[in-house]
């Protein structure tokens, strides 16, 4: 086929040639009578995708793949990594042993000792400590001793396992005190002299207690307490407080127990009598039982309790039944912003002869102990954080107190002039009925972690029973508080607080007459500022150096009546740590 079209061409190229060299066709004339105009017509396309007809169809063979793995052994063996270095700081050194020693005007002295001893691998713990504080100065308004002593040794064993800790210690105390407060010019050189104003305190007890881990009874404490003044008065205290947990669904009960019982006797009889008639003896006994269930659902926690208390008063061979609200609760309002808090409680309060010396060691040892019935003490409050630095809390209180101990002024009485506290220089309680309104706030502030300061403030409205006032009760107190570590040496502290005024009553014991009906005045005690500072530096992590200022502002204020205090006060000392 190609052949024959091959061939077709090549005779037609050679005819053209012969006819173009033999043959003279001439020239003509051509006349076009019509334009041109020429059309476009559609071209043909080729399909992008043609369909196949083609009546043989190969079909695709499957094509499967496979890897053909050969172990190949390697020899990369990667270099191993080494983390960055981190400068650490190199935990505080713990010592087991503390003392501190220091002196200052008014022949005043601090002596502070703490040991602890670790036995066992952290089991047992041996502790000892003993605290001095001591002044033997003078002050210019009285003419009597108003030197003091402070002593107290404590020493104490403890005994910690996974499952329970158990502890006991013995304790010694030596309080030496005197009635200074004299009226100014009242009395002669000779009645002055005649006057034995020191009083001495001493005390011994001992403590045990026991936790235990997984069990119902969770635990106790005792406290056997000997008290005793050098009038020969004493006082004998025993307390058992048993703790125990049960399970009922979802939540738990609390039961605490508690056993009291103070006695003891006075020498002397009361100075609103003009002859000493005697011993005075007291004793009392509680048993109450408090139990409790915690409620706790989401942000709210509730402490819903009673307090069943039966007291004995075992001279006279009389008791009381007393039925005693226990409830607490708190709400957060948004988070730790607001926390809402409230409760209504009561007790029935056992005093005692030690507890009233610690709140004012000028007492006479011829006191009426009667214990305090407090029906209720309800408060709301608010607490929180206003910023992440500053934190608050707000309280108002009302709280009904039946037989409240007040400190009053005892009456002069010089029918009992061998007895060095019967010159209007020494306390008696008197009982009230009380009811009282309180609002109480504060705030701390955390500057930063080297700087705090706090405020508080206290307000009391009163009203008394017998439309007394309530003898010696400031309606007004209020402090300032700050730390401040100044680098890594220097360390400051103050604080500054404000009792408002008091009210106490001056008499005279007159013979054949009532006490209600002696002559008396009521005094009232001007308010008081007083303000304190410390200032430190640490040499190293075991010695350091101190002074504190007392009474900075040398106010020469009336903490009691005609018991004014030592004026500015400067004392100086160093402390330092070890391992004994």
């Amino acid at each position: 086929m190609k052949k024959y079209l091959f061939t077709l061409v090549l005779l037609s190229l050679i005819g053209r040639v012969f006819a173009q060299e033999t043959n003279d066709i001439g020239t003509e004339t051509v006349t076009v009578t019509k334009s041109y105009s020429p059309t476009v017509s559609d071209a043909f396309k080729i399909k992008l995708s043609p369909k196949m007809n083609d009546s043989i169809v190969l079909q695709k063979k499957p094509i499967t793949y496979s890897i053909f793995s050969v172990p190949v052994a390697s020899t990369f063996t990667p270099a191993k990594g080494k983390a960055a270095t981190v400068e650490k700081t190199p935990p505080p050194t713990l010592y087991n042993s503390y003392a501190s020693i220091g002196l200052g005007n008014f022949n005043n002295a601090l002596v502070d000792f703490y040991t602890s001893r670790e036995i066992n691998r952290r089991e047992d713990f041996f502790d000892v400590g003993l605290t001095h504080h001591s002044s033997r100065g003078d002050i210019a308004t009285t003419p009597l001793e108003t030197n003091f002593y402070n002593t107290d040794l404590d020493v104490s064993y403890t005994k910690r396992t996974r499952d329970l800790d158990w502890g006991a210690s013995v304790g010694l105390e030596h309080k030496l005190y005197n009635w200074y407060g004299l009226e100014s010019g009242a009395f002669t050189q000779d009645q002055v002299l005649a006057i034995d104003e020191t009083q001495n305190y001493f005390m011994g007890q001992a403590k045990a207690h026991l936790n235990l881990e997984d069990s119902p009874f969770t635990g106790g404490e005792l406290v056997l307490r000997r008290f005793w003044d050098a009038t020969e008065s004493f006082e004998n205290r025993a307390i058992i407080s048993p703790s125990a947990e049960l399970p009922i669904a979802e939540e738990w009960i609390t039961i605490d127990g508690r056993l009291d019982y103070v006695g003891g006797t006075f020498k002397n009889s009361n100075l609103n009598q003009t002859q000493n008639t005697g011993e005075n003896s007291y004793g009392f006994a509680q048993f109450a039982l408090n139990p409790s269930i915690l409620i706790l659902r989401n942000e709210l926690s509730v402490n819903l309790g009673a307090n069943f208390v039966y007291g004995m008063d075992l001279e006279n061979n009389n008791g009381n039944f007393y039925i005693y609200p226990a409830i607490t609760a708190s709400y957060r309002l948004v988070d730790e912003t607001v926390i809402a808090y409230g409760g209504l409680e009561g007790d029935l309060h056992q005093n005692s002869y030690y507890e009233l010396v610690g709140d004012n060691p000028y007492v006479s040892p011829t006191l009426l102990i009667q214990p305090t019935d407090t029906q209720y003490n309800g408060y709301v409050g608010l607490k929180g954080q206003l910023l992440p630095n500053l934190g608050y809390n707000v309280k108002a209180s009302y709280v009904t107190e039946n037989r409240k101990p007040l400190f009053l002024l005892n009456p002069q009485n010089l029918f009992r002039s061998e007895e060095g506290y019967a010159y209007g220089n020494s306390f008696q309680v008197f009982y009230d009925d009380l009811k009282t309104i309180g609002f109480f706030g504060e705030l701390n502030v955390d500057v930063n972690r080297d700087f705090t300061l706090g405020l508080n403030a206290e307000f009391y409205s009163f009203n008394t029973e017998t439309d007394n006032p309530a003898w010696n009760l400031p309606q007004l107190k209020g402090s300032l508080f700050m730390d401040y570590q100044i680098g890594k040496q220097w360390f400051f502290g103050a604080n500054l607080f404000y009792v408002g005024e008091r009210e106490d009553l001056r008499a005279i014991v007159i013979e054949s007459v009532l006490p209600n009906e002696f002559p008396s005045e009521t005094v009232t005690l001007e308010g008081f500022f007083d303000a304190n500072a410390h200032l430190g530096y640490r040499f190293n992590d075991q010695l350091s150096i101190f002074a504190r200022m007392s009474n900075i502002a040398n106010n020469n204020y009336q903490r009691w009546y005609n018991f004014r205090v030592q004026g500015f006060q400067a004392l100086a000392g160093a402390s330092y740590k070890f391992d004994f």
